[in-house]
């Protein structure tokens, strides 16, 4: 038995490969350098998808576009109940509307319904009015417009693409193998996704980002750095953004956000700053980590620079979970469906620890 399925390998996949020690993260045979910033969020789910659904068209933006055009629909269900709870609990919940199956249709509806729902969702809770998709626009250009209310600019728009597209699939984490195991007792590809998506709720897994947001708000300058990550570790707590369960480098998805924020600040009066601040801060806590845990590579993970990338976009804290969501869908897809071609009903065994049944006198 490996506690926490450690090093325990629980599938064959064409999908993606983690390499931990090498710091390398490979998407169907392209590493995340020739995809990151040159591809759309379109392209790389016909990557994944290529091969898992019949007459897959080669440019899927027109069908993903009428996708999010029909789930738009379920946007009426919004109730005060729904405003109530966290935007990933309402965008989950509006999910769980959507007809389940195993098709082309259900799958891009499935795509289409983070970007939709977690924009209404906000909206929403910030007494505005959800916005119509539109059908000319391209997934990501479409996601914050929706969210804004306004056209996003080309930077804008090519940022999101980039998040996207990095965090589209990252091996057997925790939320594709819960929508793995779903799949296995042919539940469905919507009861799969919902899976996922309560799995990346977690702040383990996807609810990290939010809090690094409040860390640099909290530490407020690049001087207080060190005395508060100091503090902060002195306490116990764990540091957001620093660390990661495979990488024993350098987080491969960090740098490729790392270079989307760069980008992005180019002609922003605002955000070289932060971007400035954010790196000072990141020094000061790896140089601590260092000098605390000589014995453990405690580096920048996805986590940091997605909160510095989503804020600038405009998205609240709140609702960092849900973008995560909506890249990685199109993975949770493409794995459920391998594991319906070829894979059986996922069912390891568990070792009893408990008491004995007393025997009578």
């Amino acid at each position: 038995m490996s506690d926490g399925l450690e090093d325990v390998v629980a599938a064959d996949t064409v999908l993606s490969e983690v390499d931990g020690q090498a710091g390398r993260l490979i998407i169907r045979g392209r590493s995340l350098d020739e995809l990151a910033g040159r591809t759309t969020y379109e392209q790389v789910t016909h990557l994944l998808w290529d091969g898992f659904f019949d007459n897959l068209p080669a440019d899927l933006a027109p069908a993903l576009a009428a996708a999010r055009v029909e789930v738009f629909a379920e946007v009426s269900a919004l109730d005060t109940g729904l405003l109530d709870r966290t935007p990933i609990e309402g965008m989950r919940a509006l999910t769980a509307r959507l007809a389940d199956g195993d098709d082309l249709k259900v799958a891009l509806r499935l795509v289409a319904a983070p970007a939709v729902f977690t924009a209404a969702v906000v909206r929403a809770q910030a007494g505005e009015a959800p916005v119509k998709p539109d059908l000319a626009l391209s997934h990501a250009a479409d996601t914050l417009r929706m969210l804004r209310g306004k056209p996003a600019t080309h930077a804008e728009v090519e940022a999101l693409d980039t998040y996207l597209v990095t965090v589209s699939d990252h091996g057997l984490n925790a939320s594709t193998f819960a929508a793995r195991v779903i799949a296995s007792t042919r539940a469905g590809l919507t009861s799969a996704v919902l899976g996922g998506i309560s799995a990346l709720k977690g702040p383990l897994h996807g609810g990290a980002p939010g809090p690094i947001i409040d860390m640099l708000d909290a530490i407020g300058q690049p001087e207080n750095a060190r005395a508060w990550i100091e503090e902060a570790l002195d306490r116990g707590d764990r540091l957001m953004g620093f660390g990661h369960r495979v990488y024993r480098v350098r987080d491969p998805r960090a740098d490729a956000l790392k270079a989307a924020v760069r980008k992005l600040t180019e002609g922003s009066n605002a955000m070289p700053g932060r971007l400035a601040f954010a790196e000072a801060v990141e020094n000061a806590a790896l140089a601590i980590l260092k000098e605390r845990k000589p014995e453990r590579s405690l580096q920048t993970n996805v986590e940091f620079y997605t909160a510095l990338l989503l804020e600038a976009l405009a998205y609240p804290p709140s609702a960092f979970t849900c973008v995560f969501a909506t890249g990685r869908v199109s993975g949770w897809i493409a794995h459920a469906r391998e594991q319906l071609a070829g894979g059986r009903l996922i069912r390891p065994q568990s070792r009893y620890v408990g008491p004995m049944p007393r025997r009578a006198a």
